[in-house]
């Protein structure tokens, strides 16, 4: 399939929109406009939801698509963590160690498949935690900003002791997970032929 066909598959077009979304969400939280934000982030985290049941159900899983919206993802949370911190709504060293764990990962997955080491960077368990409890957390953080209870401050404390646990953690299970995955691995083809079967 091509680079445009692969665009144009109706999962790669929710998580652009996804992509989107992003700016609009950090001007009306930095406006204060908490519940147009609240509303946002709820349809970007509804377009996450289909673009993998259409993705499954139709057949329409692309290359693309398998960098994309981790990707999509990824930069929405970071950016969110930004804009609540600045806010002053979430603490600096929670950030901090979310940033510092996502760009790891990050500069270590393209060292990995730049020199075509490995190119298969499946989540973890920790990491599929990780970013479900950071996702709760800025949800939990965007409604206390619109409805400010004691109970949500109460939960919210808790989960951001769990995101800045989980960041750390979940990166060192990721190292060691590619550090077994790639002292397993044969080593790169040298020869056009056996390079091409191995691409294959």
């Amino acid at each position: 399939m091509s680079l445009l066909a692969q665009f144009r598959a109706t999962p790669n077009l929710l998580t652009l929109l996804r992509l989107f979304i992003i700016p609009f969400l950090v001007i009306n939280l930095l406006d204060h406009r908490n519940g147009l934000a609240l509303l946002l982030f709820v349809l970007a985290g509804a377009s996450d939801a289909l673009d993998g049941q259409i993705a499954r159900r139709f057949g329409q899983s692309t290359r693309l698509g398998q960098y994309l919206d981790p990707i999509a993802d990824k930069l929405m949370l970071s950016t969110l963590f930004l804009a609540v911190t600045h806010m002053g709504l979430v603490p600096f060293y929670v950030t901090v160690l979310v940033f510092a764990r996502d760009l790891g990962i990050l500069l270590i997955s393209t060292l990995l498949f730049m020199t075509n080491t490995l190119r298969d960077f499946r989540p973890s368990l920790l990491g599929k935690l990780n970013t479900l409890v950071q996702i709760v957390t800025v949800l939990l953080v965007l409604v206390e900003a619109v409805h400010p209870r004691e109970f949500w401050l109460h939960i919210r404390g808790w989960l951001l002791i769990a995101t800045a646990w989980l960041a750390p953690l979940s990166a060192a299970q990721y190292a060691w997970i590619v550090t077994r995955r790639v002292s397993s691995e044969p080593p790169p083809a040298t020869s056009g032929i056996a390079a091409g079967h191995v691409a294959a």
